[in-house]
């Protein structure tokens, strides 16, 4: 029998390279008709993201099938067609995931047409290998290749650097909002499948490779699922005065702020923030919070960095002050409390994310401080 002639470690590799292509097929179906939110249905996310997303897995899918007609009916790594499809395939991944993982960043909308541009040169030597067989093209276009995603990758890291700033200043809720874990996966894995399509591998690193592809995918799928729209949130009127009898116009990128302008802030702060409780709200913005004390994003943000402190940093300190009054006033009335239960009613969606923001405040454990003040 024919199938008796076949290995084990060939049908198995068939069953995950099957596999490997139609998930991201589903994936990618997924992402482009179902409206709903399979993974997190209180989450919005960015229908760019999605579209980049849908793109990326589409081309997988794609990439799957024509590398699979061409073992099954050529196999031959000197023929203009293989040339094609490792110019295709690096072109149109590269492209895919790189608008993707740009996508996540929303601080601005960073374009992909320097990824399109980079890859010109890629195009040319494909085209001069095709014209001339012998000649080292391909070796080239394998180090530019590489040499390009080094690059990506540096600049992914500042990119995200710049993004995680940009959150800490308008946000004071950053649960599912951060990209840094997802980031550095996304990019060791595209690391792999660029080794996958331009280095000769062997049987076991071929197995552990498609491993590596469903974790890419799943990975994926849950942080654009998972990642809330972020440039939603209602615009506010930049040229709103910071006060009546301070609305003349003053240069904005000064490092400090005029005294009276700061002074109405501080004293807006703490009578629509601090003392109404605003603090407490899950999702406040530092837009949101510029609307309530009369005056704009800028000169709130301005008057954050002259008191060398963050958006995030003021809110999560009001809010760690507030678990700390809420237990002492437990102890006093001898009331039984739990620290998750305090710092949802101090305004946090999670204990971790409060655990971690007490330690950064007060430089000391939850349980370590509730142990010393109950003594």
């Amino acid at each position: 029998m024919f199938t008796e002639q076949i290995s084990a470690d060939i049908i198995l590799f068939f069953i995950l390279y099957g596999i490997t292509g139609v998930v991201p097929l589903i994936a990618a179906i997924y992402l482009l008709l179902r409206r709903g939110n399979a993974f997190a249905p209180d989450v919005t996310p960015s229908l760019r993201l999605r579209r980049w997303a849908a793109a990326f897995f589409l081309i997988a899918f794609l990439g799957h099938i024509w590398w699979f007609l061409f073992y099954i009916y050529s196999f031959d790594i000197q023929s203009v067609g293989y040339v094609v499809i490792v110019v295709l395939d690096c072109l149109t991944l590269l492209i895919t995931i790189a608008g993707t993982l740009l996508a996540m960043l929303q601080d601005r909308k960073r374009p992909v047409w320097p990824a399109f541009a980079a890859m010109i040169p890629f195009i040319a030597f494909g085209v001069l290998q095709i014209l001339y067989p012998n000649g080292p093209f391909m070796s080239i276009a394998s180090v530019y290749i590489l040499t390009l995603y080094i690059l990506f990758s540096v600049y992914m890291v500042f990119a995200v650097r710049q993004y995680g700033r940009w959150l800490n200043d308008n946000y004071a809720d950053l649960e599912n909002k951060k990209v840094w874990l997802s980031q550095a996966v996304s990019l060791v894995c595209l690391f792999l499948f660029i080794l996958y399509a331009l280095v000769d591998t062997d049987t076991n690193l071929i197995f552990f490779l498609h491993i590596v592809e469903l974790v890419l995918f799943g990975l994926l799928l849950w942080r654009v699922e998972t990642l809330p729209q972020l440039d939603s949130i209602p615009e506010v009127q930049e040229n709103c005065p910071p006060a009546p009898e301070t609305s003349q116009e003053y240069d904005t990128s000064a490092s400090a702020l005029p005294s009276a302008v700061a002074s109405h802030i501080e004293q807006q702060l703490v009578e629509h923030c601090e003392d109404t409780l605003l603090y407490l709200e899950h999702d406040l913005t530092l837009q949101q919070l510029a609307q309530v004390v009369r005056t704009n994003r800028t000169y709130l943000s301005l008057y954050f960095s002259s008191h060398n402190t963050t958006y995030n940093a003021y809110i999560n300190d009001l809010r760690v002050n507030h678990f700390m009054k809420l237990y002492r006033e437990a102890i006093t009335t001898q009331q039984s409390v739990t620290a998750q239960q305090l710092a949802i009613d101090s305004g946090y969606r999670s204990y971790s994310t409060f655990s971690l923001a007490f330690k950064q405040r007060m430089g000391q454990s939850v349980t370590s401080w509730m142990r010393e003040t109950t003594k």
